[in-house]
């Protein structure tokens, strides 16, 4: 037996599972997963674990909370089977991961500071004698194109994800971005120059419709805010307890 056991400190599955709410079969499945280390056995056959153990869990709970159950789960396990560069690599994933997430929200902060309103008269739909005034409300796809520098068929393509939405001018069939439409596209822009993908862009667009404008966003970026905070909190924590563990693992 080990140390801790000829000294006496032994702790029974229900041990672990009552001081974090758990049940004992919670507790004998995260040691077939890896996340505690292998338990020594009576020779009746019932696990006895360790403090050894209990701080594991600690840290494994600790660690959940920031990387989430599947990347806790491939720390631990790397932990225990020696691999401990692999588990500071995963901790480092979710670093980055997390350093990105608060760029990206930066970005989203930017381009809706960007989305100044736009004054109704530039909106007047310019083309042809026969449309030009007729269709107030709009702009065609050349001028809105030419006052956010990219090329028309960006546009299209934007409109094809889903992330730009103009109408058809019944009498041109030409597209026609109302003021809406033209929200959308000036923050696809900012974003899109924010190096940002247009898969990552098209929840945000989604948000904004159906927010009804920026300016209801505020409440969600706070959340968004506050998320990335507790997060960043219990990645702190996360490390404390594994490097305490580690600690007692020597």
């Amino acid at each position: 037996m080990t140390q801790n056991l000829k000294t006496g400190h032994r702790l029974r599955p229900v041990d672990l599972a009552r001081d974090h709410g758990l049940s004992t079969q919670a507790v004998r499945n995260y040691e077939e997963a890896g996340v505690l280390p292998a338990a020594e056995r009576t020779p009746h056959g019932y696990r006895v674990y360790t403090p050894l153990h209990a701080a594991a869990l600690r840290a494994f709970l600790a660690l959940v909370r920031g990387h989430g159950h599947g990347g806790a789960t491939s720390i631990m396990r790397a932990v225990n089977e020696g691999s401990e560069e692999e588990a500071y690599r995963l901790i480092d994933e979710s670093h980055a991961q997390l350093l990105d997430d608060r760029r990206t929200l930066r970005a989203v902060e930017s381009a809706l500071r960007d989305l100044a309103p736009v004054p109704s008269g530039s909106l007047a739909a310019p083309g042809p004698p026969s449309v030009r005034g007729a269709r107030p409300g709009g702009l065609f796809i050349g001028p809105l194109a030419a006052q956010l520098g990219i090329v028309p068929a960006t546009l299209r393509a934007w409109e094809e994800a889903g992330l730009v939405h103009p109408r058809r001018d019944p009498l041109t069939g030409y597209r026609v971005y109302d003021e809406p439409a033209v929200r959308d596209a000036r923050m696809t822009h900012q974003l899109r120059r924010g190096g940002y993908p247009l898969e990552q862009i098209a929840p945000l667009i989604t948000q904004v419709r159906a927010a009804g404008g920026p300016e209801p966003l505020e409440a969600t970026l706070a959340a968004w805010h506050a998320r990335l905070a507790a997060r960043g909190r219990a990645l702190l924590t996360g490390a404390a307890e594994l490097d305490a563990y580690l600690r007692r693992r020597g």
